[in-house]
Formats: structure tokens, sequence, C-alpha cells
């Protein structure tokens, strides 16, 4: 059994980018809002993921101590049946793969210490300039619609894969014929265009086990 995990909304309470924008210089409340905005329209598939990323970096005037930040925001943010569960991680590390259209910085700091593998962590990447963040590398599969179901393709994983998000990203890895079944994810938030795509709706990691 494999298990494809997301990050925002899933491993964590929240979405990264949302809360390192909230650190960045140019915050203010009108920014949040409309990153928060693009952020949903991009989960509920209502614009491609390529565009949602591309609007929020704009919107976004970080640096790396901003992330430094951020991750300590993170940090006392991750989802309470996952803290719960930490030994099904370690158990299962050979087994699982976070794969995330959010970034490595903000990442591999809180899920490493889960046990997970580095080589099973798939996101995407800040470019920087003088530690000030200047755009995303263009070339990673995730910066673009259907990242997922490319890097879930490129794996060729062996055996049943489960998927298991609060997005349409996360359900297109499923619709694209790659998982055997899509949990949506729903302990942190609910987003009801999906409801309907879901093969089951997890309201918390130990449902999975009874499914399972």
């Amino acid at each position: 059994m494999n298990y494809v995990i997301d990050y925002d909304s899933t491993f964590i309470q929240v979405e990264s980018l949302d809360e390192l924008s909230k650190t960045s210089k140019s915050y203010n409340q009108k920014n949040q809002k409309e990153i928060e905005k693009i952020t949903n329209m991009g989960m509920d598939g209502k614009i491609s993921f390529s565009e949602s990323l591309e609007r929020r970096i704009k919107l976004i005037n970080s640096s790396r101590e901003d992330i430094r930040c951020t991750l300590e925001v993170l940090e006392n943010r991750i989802t309470n049946s996952f803290l719960k569960n930490k030994n099904f991680f370690k158990i299962n590390s050979d087994k699982i793969f976070i794969v995330s259209s959010g970034f490595h910085e903000l990442i591999d700091p809180i899920v490493l210490k889960f046990g997970i593998k580095k080589e099973h962590i798939f996101a995407n990447n800040f470019l920087f300039k003088d530690k000030n963040i200047v755009g995303f590398d263009r070339n990673n599969p995730l910066s673009r619609s259907k990242g997922k179901v490319e890097i879930i393709k490129r794996l060729n994983l062996k055996g049943k894969v489960l998927v298991i998000g609060d997005g349409y990203t996360d359900y297109e890895i499923k619709k694209e014929g790659y998982a055997d079944s899509f949990f949506l994810f729903t302990e942190n938030i609910k987003r009801d265009s999906i409801v309907k795509s879901a093969d089951y709706l997890l309201k918390s990691l130990d449902q999975l086990f009874k499914i399972i």
C-alpha cells in the first residue's frame, strides 16, 4: 500500500504560502484576503494551479528570514490526528510520499521530523536573490497544472495507491488513473465542490485506518 499525502490543509492545518504572506514586508489585510481567495480558487479547480501560483507569488514579498518565522508558526499548526499517529509515519516510511504544490522550504523541516524520507518529499522550489524570494522554479512539474499527476506517473509505484488530500489537484491523481482511491481530507477544511469526486471523506487520519 502506497500513501500519497498532501501537505497544506492536510498534513498541516493551514496553507503554508498564506502563512508566509502574513510574515512578509508587503502584508496587509487586503493583500492577505486576495491571496486566500486565489488559493481557494485553485484548490476548488476554478483556475489552473499554475495561474494560482503565479498570482500568489507576485503578491508575496518575502525573504529567508520570513520563511524561518513561518516555520515556527507551522510547527504549532500540524494537524491533530497526524500528531496523534506519528508512529504510523515512521512504520510506513518506505510507502509514504508527500506530494505538494507547496514549497520544500516550508515543508521539509516539518515532515522530516515524522521520519519521512527526504527523497519521498515532492514540492516546488523558491528562487532567491539576496535572500529574497523572486520567483519559483518553472521547470518543476509541480509548478504547473496536473503536476501531481506527473510526479506519481514518474514514480510508477507498485501496489495500491491511496491519495489523501483536501483539494482538486489531489483528486486529479485518481481522475487520471494513477491512484486506486482518493480520500478527501476534511479535518481542517471541507471543500464542498470536491466532495462528489471523493471515494471517501476523512474527518481524521484515524478514519483511514478503519477503512483500510
